[in-house]
This record gives structure tokens, sequence and C-alpha cells, in this order.
């Protein structure tokens, strides 16, 4: 059986003393298997370091001088040879985990993890397997759940705004539970014409009239003013 080849690995902190810890923790963990490359206390350093050194994995910090480590996860994942990065954190301030998902990073491995746990991380994202600990993973299901309602609230915005201003306008009133008659009425057209509106918008949309109401209401869209 071939044995895997050592991972190499930078760590990007801007307290030298995280960085040395860090550092004597993947050494002396990892039984010879993660090799650290450098260290770095500023995002510039690192990408610079990066484009030479070449590491399999960055352990990235966030709050660093200069560049932020978002912004340096940015720039390393445009690198030719780009880095696996995992955000290196004790804390997950408020949208951390998403503006980092968007920079490139693959997982995040906590400051407070044990020396197994860590290595795990680092093995793991070298398997392209996502690493996320129990906190970014709650953060991440959060932010997906808030971003649920409002693409869903866009998507039926969108289908009704895809209709005729007036066959719109007569779904709207009719999500009201108004009749044809007093949506004619609305209107100032026949009734006639006010049923042609809503099956119109029917067909288009492959809905019925019940399916256009809760369009309607997904779309939490104001009801058309009085004249």
């Amino acid at each position: 059986m071939t044995a895997r080849p050592s991972i190499t690995v930078s760590i990007i902190d801007d307290d030298p003393m995280v960085c040395q810890a860090m550092g004597m923790i993947l050494r002396d963990y990892s039984q010879q298997r993660i090799q650290v490359l450098s260290t770095s206390t500023s995002g510039r350093d690192a990408v610079e370091r990066a484009s030479r050194e070449h590491p399999d994995v960055v352990l990235m910090d966030i709050a660093m001088p200069g560049i932020d480590g978002i912004e340096t996860t940015r720039l390393m994942r445009r690198l030719p040879q780009a880095p696996h990065v995992l955000i290196l954190t004790s804390l997950n301030p408020e949208h951390t985990v998403e503006r980092a998902i968007e920079a490139g990073a693959e997982g995040f491995v906590s400051k407070t993890d044990s020396p197994e746990e860590i290595i795990e991380r680092i093995n793991g994202v070298c398997d392209g397997t996502p690493q996320f600990n129990p906190t970014s993973q709650r953060q991440l299901i959060a932010a997906i759940s808030r971003q649920q309602p409002t693409s869903r609230r866009d998507e039926a915005r969108s289908l009704l705004d895809s209709l005729p201003s007036r066959e719109r306008e007569a779904v709207l009133l009719a999500a009201e539970g108004l009749t044809n008659a007093q949506i004619a009425s609305r209107m100032f057209i026949s009734e006639r014409t006010a049923k042609a509106h809503l099956s119109s918008a029917s067909d288009k949309l492959s809905m019925g009239r019940v399916q256009l109401a809760r369009l309607v209401e997904r779309a939490d869209i104001a009801p058309p003013a009085d004249d």
C-alpha cells in the first residue's frame, strides 16, 4: 500500500503566538503527515507566500490588518494553484460563514478544536469534503433559511410580472377574494373581460384560481389601490 504524501499547510493569523501554537499542534500530532510551510500575520504576505510555496491547505484567520481573511481567501482562490482554505477562528460572527463560502472557503476550524479534530478537518478538505464545525453549520443553515423566503418571493413576483398589466391587476384583485363582477367594477371593464383576463393568466402560468391566489400571497404584493 502506497503511503499518502504529506499535506503542506500554511497558517495565517495576526497573532504570532497563534501561528506558533497551531504549527506545533500540526507537527506534533500529525505523525509527520502534515508539513507546515510557513506562517504569516497579514493577508497580503500570505498571498505572496502561497503563490511561491503552493500549500495544499491554508488555515485563514478572519480579523487581520490590511486585507481581512475573507478578501485574502478570495485572492488565494484565484491563484493558479489555489489551495484549499479553512477559516481559522475562535468565533463565527454573523454572516461570516456566508461571506467565507462566497469567497471560496471550504470549511471552518475552531481555535478551540482538539488537535485531532483540526488534523481531521485538514485531511477531509484535501479529500474534497467541506469541513464545518457545529457553529458554522448552524449559521449556514440559518442563512439558507433566511434566503429561501426571499428567493420564493422573488420567483413569485417574477411570474406575476410576466403577465400583461391588466391580467396581473385582475389576478391581484382575485387574490383578495373579489368575484368576477367586483373585479370588473374595480377595473372599469365588463365581467366577461375580467373573466377573460383571469383565464388568460391562468393558462399562461398553468395555475388555477386558488394557485394564483397562493402565488400572490407568496409574492407579498400590496393589493391594487382603489381609484
